[in-house]
């Protein structure tokens, strides 16, 4: 998911997508997965010169990726979509600029309860053995880059570092997510629950647990068959209510929890064992998936009135 704060940093998204061409080119990357150039070219009816043009443009801007295929005749650029979604954000700004951010590790739990089928990798290796919950206490999972369960919940503290006399007005987390099946399977749902100060915010279901391709980041030891990468999602809580990419899941609100620069705040993503749709937790770290990234805090804060 790529998030556009203002107009000015998406010109070059809103340039790109003002093509009836390149619509129809991200269309039919939606529907085929991926597409070599000729064929592109050939369902457009256009040449693959000026096919070329289109697909620097989609790619210049992180919509579309290319990557080399030599094994058929010749070598051919195959294409991809690069973005599932695209959030523009018009709100006006929350009312403070006053931000602090901070990123949390994978491994970087301070409480947890995860049932098999589960596991952590470091960006080099396995941390003991899967399915032994014993490993989610290892030491080594300071380290982990991605972690997987099938129920329960890892719990992560927030880093409070706002400046003093100042209270919060709106937490912003992004995370690579995807469901944990046994395997990989792409069509797996699961509701993921989120919570803060064991206060439940909402709950999302992922569609799947996504292995057709291998992820971006995803190292070259990790198993073919097993999670590739996730979704990026953008859970916020304001005044507002709580939001998953920019739609409202539920109608708690940050003043419901009265924070400021002295409270603790702990994050739990769960998948409840009376969930609909029980179908498991993958977290990605900036080693795994497609994103690079690993879990991102921030923190909008204002003085606290007299």
């Amino acid at each position: 998911m790529l998030h556009i704060t203002s107009l000015d940093d998406g010109l070059d998204i809103f340039k790109a997508l003002g093509s009836d061409v390149r619509i129809e080119i991200i269309k039919l990357l939606i529907e085929n997965k991926e597409m070599n150039m000729n064929e592109l070219a050939a369902k457009l009816n256009i040449t693959n010169g000026a096919l070329t043009g289109h697909i620097k443009k989609l790619e210049a801007c992180g919509i579309v990726n290319t990557s080399n295929d030599s094994s058929g005749h010749g070598n051919q650029k195959i294409c991809t979509l690069h973005l599932d979604k695209i959030l523009i954000d018009l709100d006006a700004p929350e009312e403070a600029q006053n931000v602090y951010n901070a990123e949390l590790q994978v491994g970087h739990y301070c409480n947890y309860e995860v049932y098999p089928t589960c596991g952590l990798a470091t960006a080099s290796h396995l941390i003991g053995e899967v399915d032994d919950t014993r490993y989610f206490a290892h030491p080594d999972r300071y380290n982990a880059d991605i972690l997987w369960f099938s129920k329960g919940f890892v719990e992560y503290e927030i880093p409070n570092f706002i400046p003093g006399s100042q209270k919060i007005t709106q937490i912003l987390i992004s995370a690579e997510l995807s469901s944990e099946a046994p395997g990989i399977n792409n069509v797996w749902p699961s509701d993921i629950s989120f919570y803060l100060n064991d206060v439940c915010i909402g709950t999302w279901t992922s569609p799947g647990d996504f292995g057709d391709v291998r992820g971006i980041f995803t190292p070259d030891w990790w198993f073919p068959n097993w999670n590739q990468y996730g979704l990026l999602k953008m859970l916020v809580i304001n005044k507002k209510g709580t939001f998953i990419d920019g739609l409202q899941i539920s109608d708690v609100t940050i003043r419901d929890f009265n924070l400021d620069y002295r409270s603790s705040m702990k994050l739990r993503m769960a998948v409840n064992d009376n969930a609909e749709h029980v179908g498991g937790l993958t977290i990605f770290g900036k080693s795994f998936g497609n994103y690079g990234q690993d879990i991102k805090v921030s923190i909008n804060y204002a003085p606290i009135e007299e």
